[in-house]
């Protein structure tokens, strides 16, 4: 949930997170002492910051520092920074992973599209 005043159209947001302790993925990352998988982690940065999962785009960096565990609750913070948009995933006030996305634009996409693969 954004806050008031926050989102995809004003260049900043925050969003809460949490994960069910059944969810399908925690069986098998890692039996016994589950984490939630930094591949979901992703997903809800992508969902918080509004992008189109059809929209063209790459990771310029991620980092992942501390694991979540299921039902905790983590917020997700993000801003724009230029090209990309740079997110942080916390837990109280620790971070837990962070990253930098960058969404392709029609023009850049039209350009990548118009390359000859080698």
């Amino acid at each position: 949930m954004s806050a008031p005043g926050e989102g995809p159209a004003s260049g900043a947001g925050e969003a809460s997170f949490s994960l069910r302790g059944d969810h399908p993925c925690l069986p098998g990352h890692f039996p016994g002492e589950p984490v939630v998988p930094g591949v979901v982690l992703l997903e809800a940065a992508l969902a918080a910051m509004g992008v189109d999962p059809a929209q063209p785009r790459r990771l310029a960096w991620v980092k992942f520092l501390r694991p979540l565990l299921p039902r905790q609750a983590a917020i997700i913070r993000w801003r724009e920074a230029g090209v990309q948009r740079r997110f942080e995933v916390l837990r109280d006030a620790e971070v837990l992973a962070s990253g930098a996305l960058v969404v392709a634009t029609e023009a850049t996409a039209s350009a990548q599209a118009a390359r000859p693969t080698p």
